[in-house]
């Protein structure tokens, strides 16, 4: 009997021996097949290859082409360019209130209003058309806008005014417009007004006015000199003094 536990004894131990060997024999070979694989650049942060830029979204923006994207480094709208007549009516409306004293001159900001219009082609004449169209900016200067005195307060104080349509559009054809083109928009106009309180902050308040716009987005609108605009893009033709209803 106790030869026959030396004898297992020994068997456990060269067992155990030749297990040892066995796996010290795996782990050599594994280590060898990592020493001799080639040497492999890391994957750049974005998960491309080295040197090869990420892709990048060429998705187009939503702020929409304008005639001239300073106009707001001056306090005022941009004019949009676009044949969407509610899109556009909102624009003029706003344009007709917004304007920083600090920034521009009543005479300056003026003269961009002026660069809104076309011709009412209601009237067949370049004469009749002029003569009218004079009327128009006329009628803007002295019923729509913020009069002179007005704004002469205003820049006193270092004011601005933002204006935003607010709510639907109201529109109406044009009487005697045989192109259908022409309508007469109408809505809620919400008026900031932003003045110094004279010790280094601001104090705002708002009025809300209704006002009409007549535009024309059809063949004959003419574009603004110089700009993107195209032949059939939308124009103011006259504001009007009183908001005409439906």
């Amino acid at each position: 009997m106790m030869a026959t536990g030396s004898t297992r004894g020994r068997g456990r131990a060269w067992a155990i021996l030749g297990a040892g060997v066995l796996l010290a024999g795996i782990v050599a070979i594994i280590v060898a097949a990592i020493l001799s694989q080639p040497d492999e650049p890391a994957p750049s942060p974005s998960g491309s290859t080295a040197g090869t830029p990420a892709p990048t979204s060429s998705a187009p923006g939503d702020d929409g082409e304008v005639v001239d994207a300073s106009a707001s480094d001056r306090g005022w709208v941009p004019e949009p360019i676009t044949t969407d007549r509610d899109l556009y009516v909102r624009a003029a409306l706003a344009a007709a209130s917004t304007f920083d004293t600090q920034l521009s001159t009543r005479r300056e900001w003026l003269a961009y209003l002026d660069t809104w219009f076309t011709a009412d082609t209601r009237y067949t004449t370049a004469e009749d058309q002029a003569d009218v169209m004079d009327a128009a900016k006329l009628e803007m200067r002295q019923g729509v806008v913020l009069p002179d005195e007005q704004w002469d307060s205003l820049a006193g104080e270092d004011g601005r005014v933002i204006a935003a349509v607010t709510g639907d559009v109201a529109f109406q054809p044009v009487s005697d417009d045989a192109s259908g083109d022409m309508s007469i928009g109408t809505a809620d106009v919400v008026l900031t007004f932003v003045r110094s309180d004279g010790s280094g902050g601001d104090v705002s308040y708002d009025e809300v006015a209704r006002v009409s716009v007549q535009v024309l987005c059809g063949p004959g609108s003419v574009p603004t000199p110089d700009s993107g605009q195209s032949v059939g893009d939308c124009k103011v033709v006259r504001y009007f003094t009183e908001p005409l209803e439906p």
